[in-house]
């Protein structure tokens, strides 16, 4: 199955970049480029990507704000917000516009193909230096309220907190002796109980209601 996507950057030189890398890439298959947010708009309305590659700085409507509005129109197309800024606050600024993910434009090409096949197979892991910056950004800022106890059960607190981490499906199983397939159920079923969309916002969730600080606590039992 191919997957339609679309490019939208202000650059003509960084969209040639990202059709050079994905070209040959049978996965996908790029059906339009966007020169700005608002012709991101246009497009998704004639085009109906499944995936779009948003630049997250552009002149006149930002990517933020394309994908704020496509969104709310077709919540089933995938976005990727691509930066050159490893700022935290970028990230959850997309995380709250609705993104499914966040790609920097220096980033290993291998990495960046890993990153999309994941996204569209819903097997999307934070990597450990974002997890640290997600950590960073809220230990300076107010102390985090924490959700009503009945939403989570220990053990999706658990898996909640590792996920915040950075840890995979995989290293989950291992460290809470469960299976693979056993993590993805509950990782579903934590997601629907917190009305998340995926594990990037579930990581933003966790730290900025102190969750991430329940494995921590379990262990000085």
């Amino acid at each position: 199955m191919k997957y339609r996507l679309l490019i939208a950057d202000d650059h003509p030189m960084a969209r040639q970049a990202v059709l050079s890398l994905l070209e040959d890439d049978p996965t996908f298959e790029i059906v339009g480029e966007a020169k700005d947010g608002v012709e991101a708009v246009q497009l998704c309305e004639s085009l109906l990507p499944d995936v779009v590659l948003m630049d997250i700085s552009m002149p006149g409507m930002s990517g933020l704000e394309a994908t704020r509005l496509i969104k709310q129109k077709f919540p089933y197309i995938r976005i990727v917000m691509l930066t050159v800024s490893d700022d935290v606050a970028d990230l959850f600024a997309a995380v709250q516009y609705g993104a499914q993910g966040y790609l920097l434009k220096n980033m290993d090409p291998d990495d960046w193909t890993s990153y999309l096949h994941a996204l569209i197979e819903d097997n999307v892991e934070l990597s450990r230096q974002m997890a640290d910056r997600l950590f960073l950004r809220f230990r300076s800022g107010s102390p985090p309220k924490h959700p009503q106890p009945c939403l989570l059960s220990a053990r999706e607190l658990e898996i909640v907190a590792l996920i915040a981490a950075g840890d995979s499906n995989r290293v989950i199983a291992d460290k809470l002796f469960i299976t693979e397939n056993t993590v993805k159920n509950h990782i579903k079923n934590i997601l629907t109980k917190l009305d998340l969309d995926n594990r990037v916002q579930l990581a933003a969730y966790a730290v900025k209601n102190g969750l991430t600080q329940f494995v921590q606590n379990e262990l000085k039992r």
